[in-house]
Parts: C-alpha cells; structure tokens; sequence
C-alpha cells in the first residue's frame, strides 16, 4: 500500500482536491481529505507538490524504433505489401529499449503504440505501459485500433517502385477493395455459424484482423494531414459504417467547422516539429486550440520518436500558448486520449477503481521548468527525483 498524503490533486475529470491518496493492489481506493493511513502504507507527504494522472500519447512509435539504432532497430513498417491490417506491434516493440525511461521519468505513463504510415493498412494499435520489461505484461488493451495511411507516405514508399499505389484515389481503391473482402468474409463467416451444413471459410488472417473494425469494436486509426486525405477517410468510413480517429489533422485548423459537425476525435501533431514534406506546409500549434475551441475532443501526440515521447507536456504547453484552454490541453494528454483508445475505464483521470497510474510534480506540469518527483504506474514507484 501507498498513501500520498497532503497534495494538490488534479482528478483531471472532478476537479482539484486538496488532500490524500490510498493505494491498494496496484489501484486507487480512496481520495479524499483526512483520510486515515494504515499502519503498513508506504507513506508519501506531497505537501505543496501537484498530483495528476500518469500522462497519455494517444500515438507514438514507442519501442518500434529504436533509440540510436537504424535499421537493427526499426520494426514498425513492413515495406513489402501495402495492406497488412494483421501485423501487431506486441511482436515488434523492444521495451528495453531506454526511451520508455525516459517516458515515465517524464510523467508519461501510458501511450498507444502503432505501426508506421508507409502501407495503406499497417496493422493494428496498442495501448501499453510505459515501465515493464516484458510487453505482455504491459498491455492496458490489444487492439484499441487499427492503423490506415493517406498521403504521401504511402505514395512515396510504392510508387517510386512502380506499384500500386501511386495516386490518392489507388489508396482509397484499396482500402475499399480490402473492406469489402473483409464483408465479405465476415458474411461467409455468419453464415457457417448459422447453418451447419455449410463449409467454413478458408481462414485468412488479413480479413481476419479486419472483423473488429467492421464490427464497430475498435476504430481505424488514419493518418491523415491534408484536409482532402481526412474527407476523403471520412468518406470511406461511412460508406462502410466504421468508427474512425483522425491523427496529425495537421490541416485540421483549415476545415474546423466541418469535423465539429463529423464529430470523430481528432489526435493532433507532432506539432514540435520541422515542415519536413509538403503536407506539412500547414503545420501550426494553433490547430489543437482551434479545434477544441470548436467542440471537439482533442488528443496531443509526439508520434515518438519524431518528437520524444517525455515532451508530450512540453507540447501541451505550447498549444495552451497558441489558444488552446489550459484545462483541454490537460485533458488531451490524460482523459481525452484515454476515451479515444477506448481504455478510460483504467486511466486517464484520477478516481477510486481506476489504475494507480500517478505522477507528483513540483510545479504544474505544463510549465517548462517542472520536473517530476515521483511516478507511479500501477501502484508502483518506479521513479523517484
């Protein structure tokens, strides 16, 4: 058991409490002032510090590049087919590798993990801890979406080759071509269920990986920066009735009235970063303001490692600094991520039941010069300034 007492608590979703924490079994028990420590909790005195929740990326590469490594260490694009909705990082991801220290150290507790944006369909997400040494024990929940691609990258990496995709519309050619296969097989699968005297589909791990999609269990994760490439996955996604987030959104400033009416959670950035390929031209830390000045749910992300993952506060400072409201960049790096990836029920926010995933800092963690003193992630310190 832990108990932090005397501490400025953001429960990010019920506002600042003054007063303690108990730990038990890994999760929260009780908030509240006055609270009575038992006599065999590790005690924690938090008097005049800041106590929030273990920080969010809603879209990283955590561990599927690794740090100071080229080609040894890069696991998160399969440049050999433009479809492969069946790949999982849990295969790819090293956390051994140093950047997870320097995660938590820096407050951030969980991230979502995904595939890179050179295929079209690049294999499913995952939603992980930052502090382990085994990643089958790290998993909050495995999928929480699956990756698609718009754009150049796709472009770039089959059409120098002469393959397909070359254009914008081959893209949107194969995302329905496979979507419709994997109708296809779901129906031929339904039916097999209902009717005993029917053959079984030949398994296809493809289409396979697909059916929580079609499902409306898990959504599409797209990255998607101009705004022509986020109607156009708009489009896509209602014609096949799919859930969708849309990540970089980097021209999402650009068309803020029409995705406040779609209504689909945006995951905004790397915004810290160079203009480095033409649809970037664009880029501005005044888009996650201005979209959630619109009414929408705003995630921040680094996309590790184009911006390392313990910046993520830096990054949300920034875009309070560009208009975004002080209490929505807190929420886009703890609850708002946490409902998109779908595992709020265990993080994001600080309250009895969920998982104790806390972080005390020594000033209000927006600001530059704040630093960590402890973290905490499922009950455990596994850091101390």
């Amino acid at each position: 058991m832990i108990f932090i007492k005397n501490g400025s608590i953001n429960t990010i979703t019920n506002g600042v409490i003054e007063g303690d924490i108990l730990i038990k079994n890994g999760k929260i028990a009780e908030i509240g002032k006055d609270i009575v420590a038992p006599l065999d909790a590790k005690i924690i005195d938090a008097k005049g510090k800041y106590i929030f929740p273990g920080f969010i990326d809603a879209h990283t590469h955590l561990g599927l590049w690794e740090d100071g490594m080229g080609f040894e260490g890069a696991d998160g694009n399969e440049e050999t087919d433009p479809i492969t909705p069946q790949l999982n990082p849990i295969d790819g991801i090293n956390p051994m590798d140093r950047t997870f220290k320097e995660a938590y150290e820096g407050g951030i507790t969980s991230v979502c993990t995904t595939p890179g944006s050179a295929n079209v369909m690049g294999g499913q997400c995952i939603a992980i801890k930052t502090f382990g040494r085994r990643i089958d024990n790290m998993i909050i929940k495995n999928p929480v979406a699956s990756k698609i691609a718009f754009g150049e990258n796709p472009k770039s990496c089959y059409g120098q080759d002469e393959k397909m995709p070359q254009t914008r519309m081959a893209i949107a050619a194969l995302l329905r071509e496979n979507l419709k296969k994997a109708e296809e097989y779901l129906e031929d699968l339904e039916i097999y269920e209902e009717h005993e005297d029917q053959d079984k589909p030949e398994y296809d791990m493809k289409m396979e990986s697909l059916i929580p999609v079609l499902k409306g269990e898990i959504p599409f994760k797209v990255h998607a920066h101009r705004a022509d490439d986020i109607f156009t996955a708009i489009r896509i996604a209602k014609e096949f009735n799919v859930k969708l987030t849309l990540d970089h959104c980097t021209e999402g400033h650009l068309i803020a009235e029409e995705l406040a009416d779609e209504n689909y959670p945006v995951v905004v950035g790397p915004s810290l970063s160079e203009r480095s390929k033409i649809e970037l031209r664009n880029l501005t830390f005044e888009t996650a303001g201005i979209l959630s000045n619109s009414g929408l749910d705003v995630s921040l992300m680094t996309d590790h490692p184009v911006i390392p993952v313990q910046y993520l506060p830096v990054c949300a400072g920034i875009a309070v600094k560009h208009g975004m409201k002080e209490e929505e960049a807190l929420k886009s790096i703890t609850i708002n991520p946490a409902k998109t990836l779908g595992i709020d029920d265990r993080v994001g926010s600080i309250e009895v039941g969920k998982d104790a995933d806390l972080v005390i800092w020594d000033n209000l963690p927006l600001r530059i010069e704040s630093n960590v003193l402890y973290t905490i992630i499922d009950g455990k310190v596994v850091y101390k300034r």
